[in-house]
C-alpha cells in the first residue's frame, strides 16, 4: 500500500503557551533529544514500507522550515514539501486546502499527525489495521487511556465491537470515557472528499465537524495503544518529553562523548562540537546541543541546554531548560520543579496546567531561561521563567522575569 503523511504544524499565535522558547523558532523546530520535535514523527513515519511523501501544513514562513526540510529529505531519503496556509484553517480546513496534494499519486491512506504530539507510535501497525477494518471505515483514530478526571482535556471516544467508534466529543464538559484520541489519524482517501467544503476565511476542526459524524454514521474506528504519548503544549512539558525520547532512541540519540571524558549517567545526548570538561557530571536525560562549552566540575540533570550556551564551573543545572547563547555564572544554581505524570496513578497523563495558580503565584515547574540571559556568579535561580536578553545579579524564586 502507498501511503502519504502531513504534520499539522500550526504557526504563531498571539497567546502561545510555549513562549519564551517560541520567540527564537517554531515550536515544531525545539530541539528535544537532539533534533527538532517534527523530526520525531517524520523519523517514525520514514520506516513505514510504501510511504511517497511527507507534507508539513502551516501558516508560519516557508522559509522558516528551509533548511531543516533540505537536511531531512537527505537524511530519510523521502519527499518532504511544507505547504502554507493562507491563514489559519484549522485541521479540517488545511486538509481540504491542500486535497489535490494530499490526493495526488492516488495514496491508499494519509496519516494526519497534530506536531505537538508525541510518542511511540505505531505507525506500521495501524497501516495493518487500516486494511481490516469494515469497508465503510474512513478513518483510523489512534487512541490511549488517561483518568477519568484527566479525560475531559482531550477527544473522548466510546468504543464498541470490533473497535468502531460510537461516539466522539472533543473535551466534553461532562465525563463520556477514559479512552482519549492521541491526535494521529490514519484515513482513507475518500474522506477528504467527505471533508464539508467551506471558506478560506473560516477555520474547521476535524474533532468538531468530522469526527461525530463520521463516529454516529460507522465510519470512524479506533487503534488502541499502551505506549508512550504525551504532548508538548508547554516548555516544561519539552524535559518530560526530551526524557522519553532519549529512552525510546537510546541507539541513535545516546551521548556521543567518551565516556573517559566526562562521567556519564543514563540516557544522554551530547552534540559532537559541544565542549565538555572530563569533571563535568552529565545526566540522566540530558540533551546539550552545538557549540555549549560545559565548564569544570559542571553537574547537568533533567535538562537541555540549547546550542552556544555556556555553564561555568561548578555551575549546576537541574529540571531546566538553558536558552541559546546563555551563559550560567561559576557556582551558580539553576533549578526547576519536576514534572510527570503522578506514577501511583494508572494512566495518568502530563498535565498542561496554567501559568499561574488560583492565588496569583506563578504554577511550580521546571525553570526557563530564554536566548541570550546572563547569570551571575553564585546566584540561585528556582521556578523561574526568564525572558531573552536578561542580565541576572541577584538570586530569583518563583518569578516571570521580564
Amino acid at each position: 500500500m502507498a501511503f502519504k503523511a502531513a504534520i499539522l504544524v500550526g504557526g504563531p499565535q498571539k497567546g502561545t503557551r510555549f513562549r519564551p522558547l517560541s520567540l527564537q523558532l517554531p515550536k515544531p523546530l525545539f530541539p528535544i533529544a537532539g533534533v527538532p520535535l517534527v523530526e520525531h514523527h517524520i523519523d517514525q513515519l520514514a520506516q513505514l514500507p510504501g510511504l511517497s511523501e511527507i507534507l508539513l501544513i502551516g501558516f508560519y514562513e516557508p522559509e522558516k522550515f528551509t533548511e531543516f526540510i533540505d537536511r531531512c529529505q537527505k537524511t530519510y531519503r523521502i519527499s518532504i514539501k511544507y505547504l502554507k496556509e493562507p491563514q489559519p484553517l484549522g485541521t479540517a480546513g488545511a486538509l481540504c486546502h491542500f486535497k489535490s496534494h494530499l490526493l495526488a499519486g492516488s495514496p491508499k491512506g494519509i496519516y494526519v499527525l497534530n506536531a505537538d504530539v508525541c510518542g511511540d507510535l505505531p505507525i506500521e501497525e495501524m497501516a495493518e489495521k487500516l486494511g481490516k477494518i469494515q469497508q465503510n471505515g474512513a478513518c483510523l483514530l489512534l487512541t490511549t487511556e488517561a483518568t477519568r478526571e484527566q479525560s475531559k482535556n482531550f477527544g473522548c471516544v466510546v468504543i464498541g465491537a470490533n473497535d468502531e467508534v460510537l461516539h466522539y466529543v472533543d473535551k466534553p464538559n461532562s465525563f463520556v470515557s477514559t479512552r482519549i484520541s492521541c491526535g494521529v489519524y490514519l484515513m482513507k482517501p475518500e474522506l477528504l472528499e467527505k471533508i464539508p467544503s467551506h471558506s478560506d476565511a473560516e477555520s474547521a476542526w476535524l474533532e468538531s465537524a468530522v469526527f461525530p459524524n463520521l463516529a454516529a454514521n460507522g465510519g470512524l474506528f479506533a487503534y488502541h495503544t499502551n505506549r508512550w504519548w504525551s504532548q508538548t503544549k508547554t516548555p516544561s512539558a519539552v524535559l518530560y518529553a526530551n526524557r522519553h525520547y532519549l529512552r525510546l532512541f537510546k541507539k541513535r540519540y545516546a551521548a556521543r562523548l567518551c565516556r573517559d571524558k566526562a562521567e556519564i549517567i543514563g540516557d544522554v545526548f551530547i552534540d559532537p562540537s559541544a565542549e565538555v570538561h572530563p569533571t563535568a557530571k552529565i545526566g540522566p536525560n540530558v540533551s546539550i546541543g552545538p557549540q555549549c562549552k560545559i565548564g569544570r566540575g559542571v553537574r547537568v540533570k533533567e535538562s537541555i541546554i540549547l546550542p552556544e550556551a555556556v555553564l561555568e564551573e561548578h555551575s549546576c543545572v537541574m529540571h531546566s531548560v538553558v536558552g541559546w547563547r546563555s551563559v550560567v555564572g561559576q557556582y551558580t544554581r539553576i533549578e526547576g520543579i519536576p514534572i510527570a505524570p503522578n506514577p501511583n496513578v494508572p494512566f495518568a497523563k502530563l498535565e498542561n496546567k496554567p501559568l499561574f495558580l488560583a492565588d496569583g503565584r506563578l504554577t511550580p515547574s521546571v525553570t526557563i531561561l530564554g536566548s541570550d540571559v546572563q547569570v551571575a556568579p553564585e546566584s540561585v535561580i528556582l521556578n523561574c521563567i526568564v525572558l531573552p536578553y536578561k542580565e541576572l545579579s541577584d538570586t530569583y524564586m518563583n518569578q516571570i522575569i521580564l
